[in-house]
């Protein structure tokens, strides 16, 4: 199995190419898509130099993984499913985080809530196949409720579950998120045997250390400053609760739940073909919006009145 690592250091997120050797299909998982929030510009950097290597290795796309909806990146599967093909994959528990920001993002009923942007949605044991590699997904709830790990052969990516051992865990106070549920999800996947290999997808460097991405299940259970040697699941929760409170929100949240839950699509254009996103003020905390001064709402135009009062004109 030949796996490729790929890094953005604007977001600490690690994608991964990984290959059948014999055949050359392979998976891309939690692929990137720049996005400086400032100016509103979405570029291609980052996946371009991805996408290059899969075409020099003349490598054959099937599956595009993701392990979850991030909120710190923009997803680039449907641009790199465009540029190379395969099938956009998520967990089936999508629906439950669609749902959620739907309310928060006031979507319309033309934003579908049913999963289906997305191409493959994989329930908890489900298997897959790339070339000779066999793959299974496995559900791990806890940062998000639809979070997704995927162990194919003997590497385990992990997602949002487990950091490297010297960073811990990932945190649970976004919507859906629970410090119980997360530490009953690594637990599972520490039980899995211990030469497994584990791929993070976000690696913070702490220390300023060099990058690392690979760990092992044995290390993990060892070693991880969070969940390693013999810590129970009260003192867990009661350390990833205290700790999250302390956390701010990651800067790019609200576009990157915009986008990642529509499978990376970018929501429609306006009448004059302009593209939008939503900032909903307060909706993650703040004082209340009654207390604020607003702009007064616009009179309905004419139009809009003959609709109000059934004129017919």
């Amino acid at each position: 199995m030949l796996i490729k690592h790929f890094f953005d250091p604007d977001s600490s997120t690690l994608s991964y190419v990984v290959a059948c050797p014999t055949t050359g299909h392979c998976v891309i998982i939690d692929p990137v898509l720049d996005f400086d929030y400032a100016s509103g510009t979405i570029s291609t950097e980052t996946v371009e130099g991805l996408i290059g290597y899969v075409r020099d290795a003349g490598l054959s796309v099937d599956l595009i993984l993701e392990t979850h909806v991030h909120a710190d990146h923009l997803t680039a599967a449907p641009y790199i499913r465009k540029a190379l093909g395969g099938q956009i994959a998520i967990g089936a528990k999508i629906t439950q985080v669609q749902n959620t920001f739907a309310q928060v993002f006031n979507e319309g009923s033309d934003f579908a809530q049913d999963g289906s942007q997305f191409d493959r949605v994989f329930a908890d044991g489900d298997s897959f196949e790339v070339g000779h590699l066999k793959g299974v997904a496995m559900h791990v709830p806890g940062h998000t409720p639809a979070c997704m790990a995927y162990l194919l052969e003997d590497a385990l990516f992990v997602g949002d579950t487990l950091f490297m051992p010297d960073a811990g865990t990932a945190r649970c106070d976004f919507p859906g998120g629970d410090a119980t549920a997360l530490f009953q999800s690594i637990q599972r996947l520490l039980a899995l045997p211990g030469e497994t290999r584990v791929f993070v997808c976000h690696d913070y460097q702490p220390e300023n250390r060099e990058l690392a991405y690979e760990t092992t299940v044995a290390e993990q259970r060892e070693k991880n400053i969070h969940v390693g040697g013999d810590i129970q699941a009260e003192d867990f929760v009661c350390m990833r609760e205290a700790r999250d409170v302390q956390l701010g929100m990651p800067s790019l949240i609200l576009p990157s739940l915009q986008i990642n839950m529509r499978a990376g699509l970018i929501p429609a254009a306006d009448k004059d073909d302009r593209f939008f996103l939503k900032v909903p003020l307060n909706g993650f905390g703040g004082i209340n919006m009654t207390e604020l001064p607003k702009e007064a709402s616009p009179a309905p135009s004419i139009a809009e009145q003959d609709l109000l009062t059934g004129d017919p004109r």
